[in-house]
């Protein structure tokens, strides 16, 4: 497991899958605006 950010850090480069459908490149496709992440582990 990776280091925790800190306040202030750079979001690391990620490619995360939609929920409905896609993908999104972090943080290359982040706006202006707030970005909420969320990881949801689901049944494994």
């Amino acid at each position: 497991m990776g280091a925790k950010l800190a306040a202030g850090d750079q979001f690391p480069a990620m490619t995360l899958n939609v929920a409905g459908g896609g993908t999104v490149t972090l943080p290359d496709d982040l706006g202006d605006g707030l970005t909420i992440v969320l990881f949801y582990r689901g049944h494994w």
